[in-house]
């Protein structure tokens, strides 16, 4: 550990929301001039731990020291003031002010009272030079690329002398050129002395540039120590909580020393959907997908992989780059949520409560929603076919509710989730995008959840599964594609759908 001692304690901090525990105990150290990653997948705690650090929550236990200080901070302000900088994953910038003043912003130097313009740009000038970038700093931050704007949000806090700054996925958006100068930046804050936690899944970006590593599952600290004693592989099952078969240091199990792009034997059937060459920058890259009548299709990958905006890309919700969708043969040109929908493809998020459950909407107006425009005639509804549809999915999928009538935001977790599954069956699919679909419920509602998602593809649904879960993914799935870093790096088949197979392909050697 660089330096004379830590400059940031955190220890046994504890948060809680709405009766469930995000931060368990959780404690961290980072010493003098060191980059300290913190990793974890989706759920880990890794951005309620920088919310904590920064000021935005306050722990419900556990205790805070800046340099050696006990500190206490009831709003971001405050550890601004005790030397904590913070770029989120939402950079906080004013997109319609300069790029100087977005910079300076609270700091700008003043004459007579009045922000000094002049020195301010040359301020402003210095800071952008020092990290490689020639732009007009008078110019609106708006008028930039998002890969500029971000930069932006790195200079800012390296530039307002913090002693600690917490770096949430700043590479996201990057280009090649960008990565490097942000490699850049935080090599030179570090030869400063300035301390960097830096929250990435991009594994080859942490090898390259942290010393140390905290691992995050579940809102406990499972891991810390020195990244040149962990291999890749042994990385990815802290993250995952499995352990490899076989030795620790193996990259790739037996007949797999190299991923391939090649895929695994598929069904002769023709597929009922086919995703073909998906790209969006920095976020997709040809990605290519078939799915098959009676099949489930596992989609795995770390978090940041590209398994979300898969799905999204084919329901409609993501714009592409380039890339074509096919159901039943037929082109969905216009790519829209409602083209898609219409052509048989629902999409159950993984958000439910921000992207899926309409919390104020009863339970049988949230399993009807999706539907009610095929059970209208002459804008008339018939409240006898609505009634006999949703007891027909309350009673399939066992939804625990007093009545239809209870408001869906009064439901456990796990019959929200079912409720989002009867409105998409209800609107009788031909294939279904499941991302996460038994995250976050109960081990009762998780078997009945995997026990349907089977029955569905014996009724000839083609379905695709996302999960973090690699048991849910080896027995459920009958092909699995893997992605990592937004491409597809393997499909596997068969036999070879092992949990060794799969980790070895996420470490990605």
């Amino acid at each position: 550990m660089a330096g004379d001692g830590p400059i940031l304690e955190a220890a046994g901090i504890v948060r809680d929301f709405a009766g469930v525990r995000a931060l368990d105990h959780v404690s961290l150290t980072v010493g003098r001039g060191e980059v300290h990653a913190v990793v974890g997948q989706n759920g880990a705690g890794k951005s309620t731990l920088v919310k904590v650090l920064s000021g935005i929550y306050r722990p419900a236990a556990g205790t805070l020291r800046v340099a050696g200080r006990r500190v206490t901070f009831a709003s971001p302000r405050d550890a601004e003031r005790a030397g904590i900088g913070t770029i989120h994953q939402q950079a906080n910038l004013i997109p319609q002010m300069s790029v100087a003043r977005n910079l300076l912003l609270g700091r700008e130097p003043r004459r007579h009272g009045l922000i000094h313009v002049a020195r301010m740009n040359e301020l402003a000038d210095d800071i952008v030079r020092r990290i490689g970038l020639r732009i007009d700093v008078r110019r609106p931050l708006a008028s930039y690329s998002a890969g500029t704007r971000q930069l932006m949000a790195v200079a800012r806090a390296v530039a307002a002398s913090s002693s600690v700054v917490i770096m949430d996925e700043p590479a996201t958006g990057l280009d090649v050129a960008d990565l490097d100068r942000l490699y850049t930046t935080i090599a030179r804050a570090r030869e400063a002395g300035r301390s960097i936690i830096y929250v990435s899944h991009r594994l080859a970006e942490i090898e390259r540039i942290c010393e140390r590593v905290s691992v995050l599952r579940d809102g406990r600290l499972v891991h810390t120590g020195p990244l040149a004693n962990l291999s890749r592989l042994r990385l990815v099952s802290l993250m995952l909580g499995r352990r490899p078969a076989g030795a620790a240091g193996a990259t790739h199990p037996p007949g797999m020393d190299t991923p391939s792009t090649g895929t695994a034997a598929e069904p002769a059937d023709p597929p009922i959907l086919q995703a073909t060459g998906l790209t969006r920058r920095h976020v997709l890259t040809d990605v290519s997908i078939n799915l098959r009548s009676g099949e489930v299709v596992g989609l795995s990958g770390l978090l940041g992989a590209g398994r979300s905006e898969t799905a999204k890309a084919i329901a409609g919700a993501l714009p592409l780059d380039s890339g074509q969708v096919t159901v039943s043969g037929k082109d969905l040109r216009r790519r829209s949520v409602i083209a898609a929908v219409r052509a048989g493809v629902g999409l159950l998020p993984q958000d439910r409560t921000t992207e899926g459950i309409i919390a104020n909407l009863s339970v049988r107006d949230n399993i009807v929603l999706a539907a009610l425009p095929r059970l209208t005639r002459a804008g008339i509804v018939s409240n006898a076919r609505l009634d006999r549809i949703v007891d027909t999915f309350m009673t399939r999928l066992r939804i625990k509710a007093t009545s239809p009538d209870q408001p869906a935001a009064q439901l456990s977790g796990g019959n929200q989730q079912k409720v989002l599954l009867a409105r998409w069956l209800a609107m009788h699919p031909r294939v279904l995008l499941l991302d996460e679909p038994t995250r976050g419920i109960d081990i009762g509602t998780k078997t009945e959840v995997q026990a349907l998602i089977d029955d569905l593809a014996v009724e000839g649904l083609a379905v695709l599964l996302i999960s973090s879960d690699l048991e849910e993914i080896i027995g459920t799935c009958d092909r699995v594609v893997v992605l990592r870093d937004g491409a597809v790096v393997r499909q596997l088949g068969g036999d070879d759908i092992t949990e060794n197979n799969l980790m070895s392909l996420l470490a990605g050697g």
